[in-house]
């Protein structure tokens, strides 16, 4: 009983003489002030000066870490798409290879200028091959774009409606690429038909005519 009255009064006395070191403490000069107090200003301008480089300093770091973690994300991104293309270059060469070859037989199909009047021809003769009268046949501006020229042919022809049908399926049958397009069949005399249309051919630009292009493109 008495141990415990001892252990009750010698709590008491700490707790009074940690409640002394903080009474009458001088504002103006803390070097003055006991080991406690001054461990405790201590501790809490390192609090404050930690919190205030957070917000001051820390905070941009965080945010150019954030940009370098977005950078990294996007690079992994990359990495995994070039690494695909990687894998299947083989297959991408073998369809470029494909694909060229398609271009070249198109390019097959496209007279050269000197080949248009013969071209006019061949579509002259398919209307007249299918018993077709032609009362207008007649080529328009050449239209000149980057590697080709475009051709549109004003044709009126009449005749009967399956000659017509067979006079399309010529044309397009040819050995040149032709298109008919804006058709139109009205009823003619008697038992005939009036087709309107617009057949476009076209044609590669030759050298000279491709570097025409290229200057205008240029210029302008």
């Amino acid at each position: 009983m008495a141990k415990t009255k001892e252990k009750t009064v010698d709590f008491a006395q700490r707790v009074e003489s940690i409640q002394r070191q903080f009474r009458n403490l001088d504002t103006r000069d803390p070097s003055l002030w006991p080991v406690l107090p001054k461990v405790i200003l201590c501790v809490f301008i390192a609090v404050v000066v930690a919190a205030i480089s957070w917000f001051a300093f820390l905070q941009d770091y965080e945010v150019q870490l954030e940009g370098e973690r977005a950078k990294e994300l996007a690079l992994r991104t990359d990495y995994q798409q070039k690494l695909v293309k990687a894998v299947s270059l083989d297959a991408l060469k073998k369809q470029r290879e494909q694909i060229q070859q398609y271009v070249i037989q198109l390019e097959k199909q496209l007279p050269s200028k000197a080949e248009m009047a013969a071209l006019l021809s061949d579509i002259n003769q398919s209307g007249l091959g299918r018993s077709l009268q032609f009362e207008l046949f007649r080529p328009g501006q050449v239209v000149a774009r980057d590697y080709y020229a475009e051709l549109p042919i004003s044709i009126r022809v009449t005749g009967k409606y399956h000659d017509i049908g067979a006079f399309a399926s010529d044309v397009a049958h040819l050995s040149r690429i032709v298109t008919l397009n804006n058709i139109s069949i009205t009823p003619g005399v008697r038992d005939g038909l009036i087709m309107d249309a617009t057949a476009r051919t076209f044609r590669y630009l030759d050298p000279e005519e491709i570097q025409a292009q290229k200057k205008a493109g240029g210029a302008k």
